[in-house]
């Protein structure tokens, strides 16, 4: 019972997120900030892992100022490597997870670039490269591939994403 409690709670943060990004990609970013900010302060800093990654990841795209998109970026990226195994396990769909890095290390390579500094660029563009291969054969797995490889000949390094 206990269990199933958890893991409505964990959906219905989830279903917040979603709500947030989608009125985010209506084209109300300042909303969408406001709403992020408020449910973040809920969360805590020692909140759940995945809530703290999945937020944090939507947060740094409706950020005006670079080096705040990396700070959110960054946040997603330490709460993704809190995850252990044991709480992936204990929510289905946690292991989605997993198929963020390639999309976290790409943020953060592009946030890299957009402040001039290129070998951090190039560090997270081949971290995204290494954990593609957790991506699946599908609309966002292409997505964040076609990313990657755009990025790559951005920093002058062809199509360096099969590498």
């Amino acid at each position: 019972m206990a269990e199933r409690q958890e893991q409505a709670a964990v959906d219905a943060v989830m279903t917040r997120i979603g709500q947030i990004v989608m009125l985010h990609h209506a084209g109300d970013r300042e909303e969408a900030r406001q709403r992020f900010l408020g449910l973040w302060a809920e969360l805590g800093e020692d909140g759940d892992p995945l809530h703290r990654c999945t937020l944090a990841h939507y947060m740094a795209d409706t950020q005006d100022d670079p080096f705040d998109e990396l700070a959110w970026d960054l946040r997603a990226l330490t709460a993704a490597e809190e995850l252990t195994d044991d709480r992936l396990r204990a929510h289905e769909g946690a292991l989605a997870v997993r198929a963020l890095y390639p999309s976290l290390h790409l943020n953060l390579a592009a946030d890299y670039v957009k402040l001039g500094r290129t070998e951090a660029a190039r560090t997270h563009l081949r971290r995204a490269r290494g954990a593609s291969d957790a991506l699946a054969d599908d609309g966002y797995g292409d997505g964040v591939r076609g990313a990657i490889s755009r990025l790559a000949l951005r920093l002058g390094e062809g199509d360096a994403s099969r590498e």
